[in-house]
């Protein structure tokens, strides 16, 4: 993969957009694929990353029609409905790439249906443990295989005759949710899932924009008052067309960058300011950190526009309940906390090590090498600060979040950076580096 010299230096100036959200793009195009047949369905700002692409590549080879035009407007996907029960069994191995959320979602959605299905992925997806999917997804009567007993990929799937359950999740969870949820729209009685916090609800959210009942769900109500969710068999999502909010995760790294470089100032559009999904915002608050919320909308997925500017920091600690709203902001996290004036503390946030990458690991292995003071835990980091960090030889360990979170690092180090494998950001954020590159004029 490719590698890339980030030298430090400037400020980040002007406005951002970042892609679609991965979570709803994701969802949208699978829910989508599942609604009655009509007319087409124009999904706007789908993100143009890696990941969301290989949803649609699975989709098409599901006998999906999907249309998008690549060179003139790439965002833009139309999808026409075939409805679950007209999708077809694949000819050849569906590939899911780097996608877990890919994987896992066509889990619930492959369980459904009475033929023969093979999921894959690249090295690092096949590493990644499926077996919190796979076993509710038995339970229901799917006949899911893969190696050391179902537990990672690939996975072989031959679905139908589901019966609903009730699944408890000792470890909250939006893909795992999800998969059980999309799962019983076809299972015999009514399928509850619940947390003991609560995950990223896009699904619940989803599903009530395609119009399925939700059960115990009113987006109106805040996440903690949707521990249980339910779905009954039968539901069937209409299709309907949708804007799809930029990306909060990738907006993170955008105003990490301007909080910890003198005279920074963005304002990022447009981006999704769903509940589930905003713990950054409250720990860089909690830092001290002064932001402007423009624009804000609330119906559907709550998406506003974000003003931000460089100011002192101060530490930090997250764990419990709060990891699951910023589980994939925790790299920079990592990265602000460098920067913070005193210790910061990252708890109970063990999850990160079956991601991508083991990401408490690269994340301490690369500030290590920077000369950050910090340590791992078996759960988390504790990082104190401030450290002027080096230029150094940095691993991104071929994960989008960790190459993306050591680029904003290199740029508050002193001498230049060589990320290895830099390429990778575009799973999630392609044009990651130009767009940063871009926002910093005494740069070019």
């Amino acid at each position: 993969m490719e590698n890339r010299v980030i030298s430090p230096g400037g400020a980040l100036r002007g406005t951002l957009k970042t892609p679609g959200d991965k979570s709803i793009s994701h969802r949208s195009a699978i829910l989508s694929a599942l609604a009655k047949p009509s007319s087409p369905v124009i999904l706007s700002n789908y993100s143009t990353g890696n990941d969301c692409q290989k949803t649609l590549q699975c989709l098409r080879a599901l006998g999906v029609k999907i249309y998008t035009r690549k060179k003139t407007s790439p965002s833009t996907v139309k999808i026409t409905p075939p409805g679950l029960q007209n999708l077809k069994e694949p000819k050849n191995i569906l590939n899911c790439g780097n996608s877990g959320t890919t994987m896992r979602l066509l889990c619930g959605v492959l369980s459904s249906l009475p033929f023969y299905s093979v999921l894959t992925g690249d090295q690092s997806l096949r590493e990644r443990p499926m077996d919190r999917v796979t076993d509710p997804l038995k339970k229901m009567g799917a006949e899911i295989f893969g190696r050391q007993g179902g537990k990672f990929p690939p996975l072989s799937i031959t679905g139908g005759n589901l019966s609903a359950i009730e699944h408890q999740s000792n470890v909250p969870s939006a893909q795992v949710k999800s998969a059980i949820l999309l799962a019983g729209l076809s299972a015999e009685g009514e399928t509850w899932v619940s947390e003991n916090s609560p995950s990223r609800d896009h699904t619940e959210r989803m599903l009530f924009h395609f119009g399925v009942e939700i059960l115990n769900f009113s987006p109106g109500v805040k996440p903690r008052g949707h521990l249980r969710v339910g779905v009954r068999g039968g539901s069937i999502p209409e299709a309907r067309s949708m804007e799809i909010p930029g990306d909060i995760s990738s907006a993170a790294f955008f105003m990490a960058g301007a909080l910890i470089l003198e005279n920074s100032e963005l304002t990022i559009q447009g981006v999704g300011l769903n509940s589930t999904r905003t713990g950054f915002l409250e720990v860089i608050k909690k830092m001290g950190a002064q932001y402007d919320i423009l624009s804000f909308q609330e119906e559907g997925e709550p998406r506003g526009d974000i003003r931000i500017k460089y100011q002192p920091l101060q530490p930090f600690s997250v764990g419990g309940s709060m990891v699951p709203t910023l589980i994939d902001e925790i790299p920079i996290m990592a990265v602000l906390a460098t920067q913070a004036h005193g210790v910061s503390t990252i708890k109970d946030a063990q999850e990160l090590r079956i991601k991508e990458s083991d990401r408490l690991k690269a994340i301490s292995e690369n500030l290590k090498a920077m000369g950050a003071n910090i340590e791992e835990k078996h759960d988390g980091l504790i990082i104190e600060g401030p450290t002027r960090l080096r230029g150094t030889v940095l691993n991104s360990f071929g994960d989008h979040r960790i190459a993306m979170a050591m680029a904003i690092a290199s740029l508050v180090a002193e001498g230049d950076s060589l990320l290895k494998g830099a390429a990778c950001a575009s799973i999630s954020f392609p044009g990651f580096y130009e767009k940063l590159e871009e926002l910093r004029p005494g740069r070019r």
